[in-house]
């Protein structure tokens, strides 16, 4: 009886001596078994993000049509043609000199509508403050984008590289149910103790399975922000913490200075506030009256045959000054420079938050190098040479050993909230300015 034990903790010991030296059935490729699989950086991400988004494509054609606005807006009114003449005389469509008198009626009109106080000017410049604010608008609408892209990607990383922890450790667990029942059944072990490590099998694949649904959504997203095939499955890198050397080059000071220049929400604000300036004074330029001017030429019905004249036309502001606009364009000067005031002071806080959420991670994942993995890992080593040994049970070998899957995971959380943070960073100073 003794000889089967040993021989059976044997058998479990090559199993453990296969998982710490990187089992090699943990891959990727049971999560996609239909479809192809994408091998694909962040980098490469972007660059097809890039190319391929369609609500960046939508988005760059407000500009294309502002543009056109503008266009638009440069033209003059079209002059304007009035006509009339007889139809009967005594005769139908008479027109002619008979006898030293005229016959037939004509009239002719040519009216031109001239703008004035330089309103078509001002159209022209509001139109451009249009261009500028679809300009802002894409680049908020990129940096919004961007980030999602990004976190997506950080996010995948992280549950891919889990995705290999619970494959190594099922393929460990595996093994060791396999071996514990063959075990039971020779009374070497307890049903207690059987059933225990069958139910941590089960919990882990319940654990890989939702790992796998997350990765799902994610992948789901992934297809739509870079207009992949339904069939593909992204594959990316690994997961790599960003070296503090990188954060320690970094000054807040400049962090703040660059998203206060470069922030398109910032910068959408500020032209918001000049065109309502510039809509202003094009309201003010309203209240003055246009002026239709005209030829015209009269044959046969003015005090002399053959009138040629010029007219003049132009509303009198007696009740309707535009004093109502004028005042609503003042208003919306004064609120356009309130919300500019409020995104400058938000910026200040996204980017102070931001700066300081990325140092704590940092400070964290440093500390986890210097500390807690080192000694994990250690220990693991002692407490595999400890079961083989049989110094310690099998309960307290596997209680640690998920304290160690458990603490890896952790890790690969941690290093996916730091890049996240980092590509938050980036986000509210709209720089690259850590490279992930």
């Amino acid at each position: 009886m003794v000889s089967g034990t040993r021989n059976h903790f044997f058998i479990l010991g090559i199993s453990l001596s296969f998982f710490l030296a990187g089992y090699p059935g943990a891959s990727l490729l049971a999560q996609n078994p239909a479809g192809d699989t994408v091998l694909l950086s962040l980098q490469d991400a972007e660059k097809t993000f890039l190319a391929n988004n369609l609500t960046l494509i939508a988005s760059h054609y407000d500009i294309d049509i502002n543009k056109a606005i503008k266009l638009q807006a440069t033209y003059w009114d079209n002059p304007v043609i009035n006509t009339d003449q007889n139809i009967y005389d005594g005769k139908f469509f008479r027109h002619k000199y008979e006898n030293g008198n005229y016959f037939g009626q004509i009239y002719l009109q040519l009216q031109q509508l001239i703008r004035t106080a330089g309103k078509r000017n001002r159209l022209v410049r509001m139109a451009e403050d249009n261009i500028v604010s679809s300009e802002n608008q894409f680049a908020e609408e990129l940096r919004n984008l961007k980030l999602i892209l990004i976190t997506d990607i950080n996010t995948l990383q992280g549950l891919q590289q889990t995705e290999k922890v619970y494959a190594r450790e099922m393929a460990l667990l595996q093994r060791l149910v396999t071996g514990m029942e063959a075990m039971f059944k020779e009374g070497d072990i307890s049903e207690m103790e059987n059933i225990r490590m069958k139910g941590l099998l089960y919990a882990l694949q319940q654990d890989r399975n939702e790992n796998l649904l997350e990765q799902e959504d994610l992948e789901k997203d992934l297809r739509v922000l870079l207009q992949l095939p339904d069939s593909n499955w992204v594959i990316t890198d690994s997961l790599m913490a960003i070296p503090k050397t990188d954060l320690q080059r970094l000054a807040f000071v400049m962090l703040q200075d660059s998203a206060l220049l470069e922030r398109p929400d910032l910068a959408l604000a500020r032209n918001n506030q000049l065109y309502q300036q510039h809509n202003l004074l094009y309201q003010k330029a309203v209240a003055v009256p246009d002026i239709t001017a005209g030829i015209e030429y009269d044959r046969s019905n003015s005090y002399v045959p053959k009138y040629y004249g010029v007219s003049l036309s132009f509303p009198i502001p007696m009740f309707n000054k535009n004093k109502g606009n004028i005042n609503a364009a003042d208003y919306s000067i004064k609120q356009a420079a309130a919300k500019t005031q409020e995104t400058e002071s938000m910026v200040r806080n996204e980017v102070e938050t931001a700066w300081l959420k990325l140092q704590k991670l940092s400070d964290i994942i440093d500390d986890d190098d210097d500390k807690n993995r080192s000694d994990f890992d250690r220990i693991l080593l002692n407490m595999t040479e400890s079961y083989r040994q049989r110094q310690v049970s099998l309960i307290a070998f596997i209680d640690f050993f998920t304290a160690w899957k458990d603490n890896q995971i952790r890790r690969i959380q941690m290093i996916r909230d730091q890049r996240n943070a980092a590509a938050t960073l980036n986000f509210v100073t709209d720089t690259d300015i850590i490279k992930l």
